[in-house]
């Protein structure tokens, strides 16, 4: 495993991380691997659109309600003919499965992740 670089508290204070509840998903059919379109409620943030390959873990039925860990402050990607907004936070585990990352309680959508 490659060493990320060290970064100061002033580094993280940048990455805007909130949590959100999916509202909505859908398969991303024109994605070359397989994804999902989300929207996601961040509370006073508004609502952020994001291409996510998850399909591994989660159906479509799993997620409508499912609050996420995301960040919200990257610049939006083109994925084909979709903006992704955020980037939902998850592990990467075998075969590049991804576990999405989330508050063991209910919170409310916004809370900042610090």
């Amino acid at each position: 495993m490659q060493e990320a670089p060290t970064i100061n508290w002033s580094d993280f204070t940048k990455i805007e991380m909130r949590v959100g509840t999916i509202t909505h998903a859908e398969v991303f059919r024109e994605a070359h691997k397989p994804a999902y379109k989300l929207t996601i409620d961040f509370g006073e943030c508004g609502f952020y659109k994001s291409s996510a390959q998850i399909t591994k873990q989660y159906s479509l039925e799993d997620l409508p309600g499912k609050q996420v860990i995301a960040v919200l402050n990257f610049p939006p990607k083109q994925i084909a003919n979709f903006f992704s907004e955020c980037l939902v936070l998850g592990t990467v585990g075998e075969e590049n499965a991804i576990t999405l990352l989330n508050p063991d309680k209910p919170v409310p959508n916004g809370l900042r992740v610090g």
